[in-house]
């Protein structure tokens, strides 16, 4: 498979229709190699505009889902950023490769493992991947200062106090929230404003309450 080609495809044909266009989002793009952060198994889907297994029931995002949810946080070198679901590391890297101090936040111990070595081996060392519930991280943690930035991978019903509390005043939370089939990807400001950013479909995180909803 002739990788490079598929990456410049990717890019031309998938992220930059989505309204991605910053160059420093898409040098990111063009520098981190997808495909090892891909189980060789899945290695002809790299560079496909759809989900990728990662086992568990969870799933690599698509690339442009990614890079769209990344841009809209507007990262700027030295940011502080918890992401909530490493995954196998992709989006960790492409946010740390803009500068941002990165913690990640994974509950499962082999996807966290995974996500270091997938890091390591991209020479990426501005990240600290934790095994955690990112629920009991967020209520818990005495962070030394909020952080700026916060990307949430797997969606929720609704982004709330738990996850506003940990940036601060000026800082930003991208993520996915809503129930099927009405999810939205959204900004939201520490104010709790928000703003949709397209519609999407994701799993949820893990230990998610759920909204109860009610027939009328």
């Amino acid at each position: 498979m002739d990788y490079e080609t598929a990456r410049i495809n990717m890019i031309e044909q998938q992220i930059r229709p989505w309204n991605v266009l910053e160059t420093r989002t898409l040098n990111a793009l063009s520098e981190i190699r997808r495909e090892d952060f891909v189980a060789s198994r899945y290695h002809h889907l790299a560079f496909v505009d759809t989900w990728i297994p990662l086992g568990d029931n969870q799933v690599m995002l698509e690339p442009k889902v990614s890079a769209r949810m990344i841009e809209a946080l507007e990262l700027e070198p030295g940011h502080r950023v918890l992401e909530i679901g490493a995954g196998s590391g992709y989006t960790t890297a492409l946010m740390a490769s803009l500068g941002a101090q990165v913690t990640s936040i994974e509950i499962r111990l082999h996807f966290s493992e995974q996500a270091k070595r997938n890091l390591a081996m991209a020479g990426i060392d501005n990240v600290t991947v934790q095994c955690a519930d990112g629920f009991s991280y967020c209520e818990n943690q005495s962070a030394p200062e909020p952080f700026d930035r916060m990307l949430i991978t797997g969606s929720v019903p609704r982004i709330g106090e738990v996850f506003l509390n940990m940036i601060h005043a000026q800082g930003r939370i991208v993520g996915i929230e809503g129930n099927d089939p009405a999810m939205q990807a959204v900004t939201v400001r520490a104010t709790g404003q928000r703003t949709s950013l397209f519609e999407t479909s994701v799993p949820r995180l893990d230990n998610v309450h759920e909204q109860p909803v009610f027939d009328f």
